[in-house]
């Protein structure tokens, strides 16, 4: 997994390549903690490039929403593949985590 983070301006744009497993979990967290330590609340991740997500891969994007929820902060979701897309739809996720068809739409929306 790779991961680069962005300021777009409005928030910070976390992109997360390769695959999001119980293997690259804790660099995701430890990436994403750090942001929030410092009070980038205001998180876009783009999944264009993901080509796979495990339970503790879904464990974290939860443990991000959480995090940022008491600090007024919030978290959004970008460009994923169908596969993805698929796991999101069957475990529910995508109906409590904002997902969004493109970047730009993303932005938009934090």
């Amino acid at each position: 997994m790779e991961i680069q983070v962005e300021d777009s301006g409005n928030a910070w744009v976390v992109a997360v390549s390769g695959k999001l497993d119980a293997v690259s979990a804790s660099e995701y967290e430890k990436v994403v903690g750090q942001l929030i330590a410092e009070d980038k609340t205001r998180l876009v991740v783009d999944f264009a490039n993901l080509s796979y997500i495990s339970s503790a891969g879904l464990r974290v994007l939860l443990s991000t929403a959480k995090q940022l929820k008491p600090k007024g902060g919030s978290v959004v979701f970008a460009s994923l593949q169908d596969n993805v897309r698929e796991v999101f739809e069957m475990t529910g996720f995508s109906s409590i985590l904002g997902i969004h068809p493109s970047l730009a739409a993303a932005l938009a929306a934090v």
